[in-house]
């Protein structure tokens, strides 16, 4: 392990917070009702036009999966498929999960985690705060490594790739908002400057992937693709990192074609045997689990809940899994003077909290545990979840389900008949999202909240809150550093790129601030307490539960399920 690592006591609480997140045994067990096959309900608006849709999307599939098959000079392949393709191949424009997990099979950080969230070296062997100077982290290099090109790793690609990554279209930017310089020492060592002592940093690295200078030079990809203006560069079609696998073919929506890069420094310790890695989107639940139990995919991230008892029963089959680092949640605009897709004129019902309340008190999560969830959540009254540093039981207690006093509210607040507006909803991307915001809308209608639903895949509802044009919407937020500071620095800060709700304290900011600068570990929780106090009095989101995350995959696959939820194909092994 790392020089850093034993200098850096969080750090290495974080890592015992996380092995406590995997003996929690919160989260229900699998309903006895699992057994009962059934399909995916579509929407029958234009019978003919979704007669046609279903045509069409089982034509692109059976294509992408016949075009998928094992070629007669590949080993081990491995076919894959979840409901939702990532957004880029540019590895600073989107920090969305399923986006950073594709990206980095392709490209490394400084750091990684492994099977069990522990920081290990990556592209960095070593890595520590010199002494006396606690604002600088010295990063030694790992030497020998060559990018897919060929081109040999350097400090040169390292300072490239910090530099871009904070750049104004780069989502990554809250990973390196503390530091203010990136000095090359020599070929293979760098320095980061912080603007204070930041005993997270090392955390803070595994999600920024390292590109080459040369090729993005090459290629006019200097400059971060501007995911949510809906620009198209080079990078986000084609790669070039020094990872396990590169990238052979990418056609967003249909199929991604990863092949094994023999050249890799890490395969003896990984030990996976995949020759070339092969994923097929497919966003209907029926048609994904059906592909995995006739053997097309060899693997589901996300299969459906109702499925995962005949996923058990099958001989050839078996199913992981684990608490996962993730909190489902919905967001509301208060900050707008009126709302964009409300009757309600001249002012916004959201910026009276006792409005949210209502809201609040309105959801029966235990229902949604129960039906939509099948057991597979823990409700959350904070948004973020066990493991993560600063999260604590007490804080997760929710409001009580309240529907009457949730109608007082309401009536006090000057909305004794409610009010309209539309929830924006991703139907791709978190285990039941589109039926989590069906129930979401059932549960408001008894309080008199007229909502409609607007559900689109999340390529087109993830822009609607970075551009701040949503009033109301379902979003999930995982917490990759496994530290607090990340979802204040994200959701809560004035600034914060995925902060749509309008929330601007000026306390909260400065905590935030003050989060990755402080070393004393007492003085550190006591701020981060301060903070959870706040935005939780506050409810400018309600938080609805963590997930629980399962993997249906074959019996000759060998994959450990990550507790982000992350698929990470050097560990796969396939058996004959």
């Amino acid at each position: 392990m790392s020089d850093g690592v034993k200098n850096d006591s969080l750090v290495t609480r974080v890592g015992i917070l996380t092995m406590r997140l995997f003996s929690q045994q919160k989260y229900c067990c699998f309903c006895s009702g699992l057994n009962n096959w059934r399909n995916e309900d579509l929407e029958l608006e234009n019978p003919g036009g979704v007669v046609m849709k279903r045509l069409v999307t089982a034509a692109a599939i059976v294509a992408a999966l016949t075009v998928s098959a094992t070629p007669a000079t590949a080993k081990n392949v491995l076919k894959w498929a979840s409901q939702g393709d990532a957004l880029t191949a540019d590895p600073h424009s989107q920090n969305e999960g399923p986006t950073n997990t594709a990206n980095l099979q392709i490209y490394e950080g400084l750091v990684f985690r492994d099977a069990n969230m522990k920081l290990i070296p990556a592209l960095a062997t070593s890595w520590r705060t010199l002494k006396g100077k606690p604002t600088v982290w010295e990063f030694k290099l790992r030497k020998g490594v060559k990018f897919h090109d060929g081109a040999p790793f350097t400090a040169d690609d390292v300072l490239f790739s910090f530099n871009r990554a904070q750049m104004k279209t780069s989502d990554f930017k809250g990973y390196l908002a503390s530091v203010t310089e990136v000095k090359k020492i020599d070929s293979h060592t760098i320095h980061l400057i912080t603007k204070g002592p930041n005993p997270i940093l090392p955390n803070q690295m595994p999600q920024v992937g390292i590109m080459s200078a040369a090729w993005a030079k090459k290629h006019k990809v200097e400059v971060p693709q501007d995911f949510k203006a809906g620009e198209e560069n080079y990078a986000a079609r084609h790669a070039n990192g020094t990872g396990p696998f590169m990238l052979k073919l990418r056609e967003p929506g249909v199929r991604t074609i990863l092949v094994r890069n023999k050249n890799w420094w890490g395969w003896k310790q990984a030990g996976g045997n995949v020759d070339e890695v092969h994923y097929t989107p497919i966003k209907n639940a029926a048609t994904r689990v059906a592909a995995l139990l006739s053997g097309q995919v060899d693997f589901l991230l996300d299969p459906p809940f109702q499925d995962l008892g005949r996923i058990r029963r099958s001989a050839k089959l078996k199913v992981l899994d684990t608490p996962q680092i993730r909190t489902i949640f919905l967001g509301l605009d208060t900050g707008a003077k009126e709302l964009r897709t409300s009757d309600v004129k001249g002012k916004n019902p959201f910026a009276d909290r006792r409005v949210r309340e209502a809201m609040y008190r309105a959801i029966d999560i235990a229902a949604i545990q129960k039906v939509v969830m099948r057991g597979l959540s823990v409700p959350a009254g904070i948004i973020t979840s066990p493991g993560v540093n600063g999260y604590n039981d007490n804080l997760n207690k929710r409001l009580a389900h309240d529907p009457k006093k949730a109608k007082e509210l309401l009536k006090a607040a000057g909305y004794p008949s409610g009010f309209s507006v539309r929830l924006d909803c991703p139907n791709n991307r978190y285990n039941n999202d589109e039926k989590i915001c069906i129930a979401v809308v059932g549960m408001l209608g008894k309080i008199g909240i007229k909502v409609n639903l607007d559900a689109l895949p999340k390529s087109k509802h993830f822009p609607k809150i970075q551009k701040r044009v949503t009033d109301f919407y379902l979003l999930g937020w995982g917490v990759p550093t496994l530290d607090s500071h990340y979802v204040f620095t994200y959701l809560y800060r004035s600034k914060g790129s995925w902060n749509a709700t309008g929330f601007n304290n000026p306390r909260v900011d400065e905590l935030t601030a003050a989060m990755p600068v402080t070393v004393d570990l007492k003085k550190r929780d006591a701020l981060i307490a301060e903070a959870w106090k706040i935005v939780k009095d506050a409810i400018v989101y309600i938080p609805l539960h963590h997930q629980v995350i399962a993997w249906g995959m074959s019996r000759k696959l060998t994959l450990p399920i990550r507790a982000d939820d992350s698929a990470h194909f050097r560990w796969a092994k396939i058996s004959k």
